[in-house]
């Protein structure tokens, strides 16, 4: 695994703003896991009463929710989510597989309108909207344009956005990732070299790690973990937000992997002084 410099070059109710996210030159790093399962190996280093999310909440600062892509959670659920957890922690949601990979982005406004509209219990603990899309969906520029100036109409936070058709990876895919604010997900094990790079609009950074050499049960080695310090520090020297979720979670491995990391860029004076 090799990670690489990225290049520098609905209704007003439910509409979201990013007033949370830090300005100034200030860069927030957001270490995490898909989900917040404790496994038994490192359930001791989360000690606390609570569920599972008030006890990881203290430790780490950020979790992926992917179970939105196949289910609509209530607005009540995420506030309740959103309670459980300090003031800086950051949720990422990931969009209705019936927006990204049924409807293809298209005549979805009220699919995405009762999204937003749930999503919004999280208050200004929603860190970050993850929008993956399918392999198969090439790039149809006009598609694509109206569907993320429709989500920029009511949200203005960080955007991550996961494309794994190669049609995205050139200048149209890049034309709008610069326009709408787009992060371009770096995913690893990747499709493509490209996908595996950090890219489109710099002010954000998302690493998606799955596991390797085995997707979602591998640990990462000390090796890796290395080289993932060495791309946060590069990130962080542009990007606001810097996001790195850890979904090798099958056998548990994201949670250490995790707490490692973030030891890690903690001894190197990377992270805030709350962590």
């Amino acid at each position: 695994m090799t990670f690489q410099r990225r290049d520098s070059s609905i209704e007003s109710q439910i509409t979201i703003r990013d007033e949370h996210v830090t300005r100034s030159g200030d860069s927030t790093l957001l270490i995490g896991t898909a989900g917040w399962t404790l496994p038994r190996s490192t359930a001791p280093l989360f000690p606390g009463d609570g569920a599972h999310l008030a006890r990881y909440g203290r430790v780490l600062k950020a979790t992926e929710i992917n179970s939105s892509f196949r289910r609509a959670h209530r607005r009540q659920t995420y506030a309740r989510w959103a309670a459980s957890v300090p003031d800086d922690f950051r949720f990422s949601v990931k969009l209705p597989k019936e927006i990204t990979h049924v409807r293809r982005l298209v005549r979805v406004e009220a699919l995405l309108n009762a999204f937003l509209c749930d999503v919004s219990g999280l208050n200004v603990r929603l860190g970050c909207l993850l929008v993956q899309l399918p392999p198969s969906l090439a790039l149809i520029p006009d598609d694509a344009d109206a569907f993320f100036s429709a989500l920029r109409g009511h949200y203005q936070g960080d955007l991550a956005v996961e494309p794994r058709h190669v049609s995205w990876f050139a200048g149209d895919g890049e034309y709008l990732f610069q326009k709408h604010r787009l992060a371009r997900v770096a995913a690893d094990p990747a499709r493509m070299v490209e996908a595996g790079i950090p890219g489109g609009w710099n002010g954000c950074v998302y690493w998606r790690l799955h596991g390797s050499p085995r997707t979602y049960y591998s640990a990462y080695s000390d090796a890796d973990l290395s080289s993932i310090v060495a791309a946060v520090t590069t990130a962080r020297r542009h990007a606001r937000t810097t996001w790195c979720i850890f979904d090798n979670t099958a056998l548990g491995a994201a949670t250490g992997n995790a707490l490692t990391l973030r030891s890690r860029v903690d001894a190197a004076h990377l992270l805030p002084a709350q962590f």
